[in-house]
Formats: structure tokens, C-alpha cells, sequence
């Protein structure tokens, strides 16, 4: 969301989105950089957004306004700070270091965009750079300008960036977002986005528009289906430790730990996304 538009940060506090990416960056002018984190800075420590998770995205450190949007950030409570276009673990290091001498909480989590050739061919020592490392974030309109390649429906020119990417994640244990998609009157070729990023492993999708929010919450929350299928491998689970095995049997189906981690995730995102939108109504009804 632009963080020069009062009305766009007010009207993220209505969003059903999980999480909220305040931008100074790339959609703010040069003019208006700094009302733009005054502003931001401000909207957050205001609160009303509920459980929503909030991440300022700042300008790159190289920029004159990168030092001191990361140190306004630092000590806005916000939960996150996004860094552009990161190249190197060392980006991830100088962030870091501006967040601790700003007085940053030691809950406050990096993001990283990962936007160009050299980000994704160092993403494992970016996930690695700080314990502070949470999410990763897949920058692909900047990636297929440098890639000189087609942004096309089935996206195959970038399709290994963003699985050496969700391996780099996957292996440091951390989230990982796809993408925007661009066209917000194709709505078949977004919910297809949606289903590709959901199917390849993404945790998520980044939006432009308001009007996407509901179909990503559609396609990348966990089914009725699946969660009660997931708390019966775990109860089942369970109920065979209990007796010593170290295997139970649902369904016919044969259950090891891998399908217990898998669903315990599942269940926990699904929990996760019941006390939002209780929130969410809650906050509505007030």
C-alpha cells in the first residue's frame, strides 16, 4: 500500500488481508518520501489493524532516504521491515545493524525482495544472514526486466528463480510470498497465479489491488476438508505413540512424522486464519 496515501493506510485496516506491505518505495515519488514514512511511521503506532501482520517496506540503504526509513521504522512497532532489491547477505547484515542502533524490538523481522538475477542466485546466504530473517519476497515484475524474459500466464522463463528461491526458504525454515500479478482484468489468469504459486509451495501472495484479497484468501486457505483431514492424522498419530508404535494407519493410509509436520502446519495456519477473521468482525461490529 502507498504510504503517501493516507486513505489506502486507513482502508488496510478494513482489509481481509493477512498482512499489510506499507510502501516507501517504489510507489511513493521522490517528493513525497519523507511524509510518506512520517506517515507510515505514524498509521502504525496509531494501531486498528488488528492481527494483521504489518511490514514496512523501506528504500534501498544506498538511497538517501534508506538510512533513515529504516531507523523510523525500526521504532514503529510495525512488525517487519521489507528491504528492496537485496543482492547479498551483507545487505541483510547493514540492515540489521541499522535496526539494533535504532532501538529495534528483538521481534522485529527482516523481509527480503528478491527481485533480481544476483538475489536469486545468493538466496541461500540471504535466508542465512540473520537469525532476524523471516520472509522472503518474490519481486517478479523486476525480475523478468532483468531477465529480459516473456511475464507469460504459465511464467515457465522464471519458474527456476522461483524454485531455487523456495528451496532457499525451505531450508532456513522461513516464509516465502510470491509475486503480484499485473492485469487486474484478467481474473482467470490471477486465480491461475493463485493456484501455480499454492501449488508450487508459496505461503502466500503480494497484492496490488483490494479487489484480489478475496481470491488468494480462496485458493491459499486450507479447505474444511483438509484441516479435519490433518487433525485426524494427528490425533491418530498420537493415539499410536500413546501405545508405542511409531506408525498408525487412517483410512488404509500409512502416517509417519513427515504427514504429522505436514498437517500440524496446516491445522496451524488454518487456526491462524479463524482468529483473523474473528478479529476481523470483531473490529467490524465495534
Amino acid at each position: 500500500m502507498p504510504g503517501s496515501n493516507a486513505r489506502a493506510l486507513e482502508k488496510g485496516r478494513t482489509l481481509p488481508a493477512d498482512g499489510l506491505i506499507l510502501d516507501l518505495e517504489d510507489a511513493v515519488a521522490p517528493d513525497a518520501k519523507e511524509k510518506a514514512r512520517n506517515q507510515v511511521c505514524d498509521a502504525v503506532k496509531a494501531g486498528g489493524y488488528g492481527l494483521r501482520e504489518l511490514v514496512i517496506r523501506v528504500n534501498g540503504l544506498a538511497t538517501p532516504w534508506g538510512y533513515a526509513d529504516v531507523a523510523a521504522a525500526a521504532a514503529s512497532g510495525a512488525n517487519a521491515i521489507l528491504l528492496p532489491k537485496v543482492e547479498s547477505a551483507d545487505a541483510i547484515r547493514q540492515l540489521e545493524n541499522i535496526m539494533v542502533a535504532s532501538g529495534a524490538p528483538d521481534s522485529m523481522a527482516i523481509w527480503a525482495m528478491m527481485e533480481t538475477p544476483r538475489s536469486i542466485l545468493r538466496a541461500q546466504m540471504i535466508t542465512e544472514a540473520s537469525s532476524r530473517m523471516e520472509c522472503l519476497v518474490m519481486g517478479t515484475s523486476d525480475l523478468a526486466k532483468d531477465l529480459d524474459c516473456a511475464h507469460t500466464r504459465e511464467r515457465l522463463p522464471m519458474i527456476t528463480s522461483l524454485g531455487h528461491c523456495l528451496l532457499a526458504a525451505r531450508a532456513a525454515k522461513i516464509g516465502i510470498l510470491d509475486g503480484v500479478f499485473l492485469d487486474l482484468n484478467d481474473d482467470d489468469g490471477f486465480e491461475y497465479a493463485c493456484e501455480q504459486g499454492r501449488e508450487m509451495g508459496f505461503d502466500g501472495k503480494t497484492l496490488i489491488h483490494p479487489k484480489t484479497v478475496e481470491a488468494t484468501n480462496r485458493v491459499f486457505t486450507p479447505s474444511q476438508k483438509d484441516v479435519d483431514w490433518s487433525r485426524k492424522i494427528i490425533r491418530a498419530h498420537e493415539e499410536a505413540e500413546a501405545k508405542g508404535e511409531g506408525v498408525a494407519v487412517v483410512d488404509g493410509m500409512l502416517i509417519e512424522n513427515l504427514h504429522v509436520e505436514s498437517a500440524q502446519r496446516l491445522v496451524s495456519m488454518a487456526e491462524a486464519i479463524e482468529a483473523m477473521e474473528a478479529d476481523q468482525v470483531k473490529a467490524a461490529g465495534s
